[in-house]
């Protein structure tokens, strides 16, 4: 905001980066009008409505076997679908917590001011640690579904 490039800056991007991908909407969007933004919108949805505000396609899984960075029609009809079904996506609260983690990040690095933000070491042992967290979830997950 004075003018000046600093790490600081590249933080609160980061930080906001972070929010437009967990909720699928840019800092542009419609819905923040009336004097808000993506901060406050997040701000406000915290820890109680995580969930209502998450992307719902942050958890469309793909077959592993499919995967490819082409998508059809159909991958995206199916896509809207799961988006009109599911307008709250079922998670264990084990996962909410790592949610509410990442918006608090996220909220953490696009503070207003420099002083207030997060330093980016702290943010990148967070990530780590939640990123691992998430991956024995899904992990047990695959294990109970493959026995069931």
């Amino acid at each position: 905001m004075g003018g000046q490039v600093s790490t600081l800056g590249d933080t609160y991007s980061y930080g906001i980066l972070l929010l437009e991908m967990f909720i699928g909407k840019r800092p542009t969007n419609e819905v923040f009008k009336d004097g808000q933004n993506i901060h406050t919108f997040i701000s406000m949805a915290l820890p109680e409505h995580v969930i209502d505000i998450i992307d719902p396609l942050m958890f469309f899984e793909e077959d592993e076997e499919e995967v490819d960075d082409t998508r059809n029609e159909e991958d995206l009809e199916g896509r809207e679908i799961i988006e009109e079904e599911n307008p709250h996506v079922n998670v264990s609260s084990r996962m909410t917590d790592c949610l509410k983690s990442v918006f608090q990040i996220g909220l953490s690095c696009s503070a207003s001011s420099p002083n207030e933000r997060i330093p980016i070491n702290v943010v990148v042992n967070e990530m780590n640690a939640i990123r691992d967290i998430v991956h024995k979830l899904k992990k047990g997950r695959r294990r109970a579904r493959m026995t069931g």
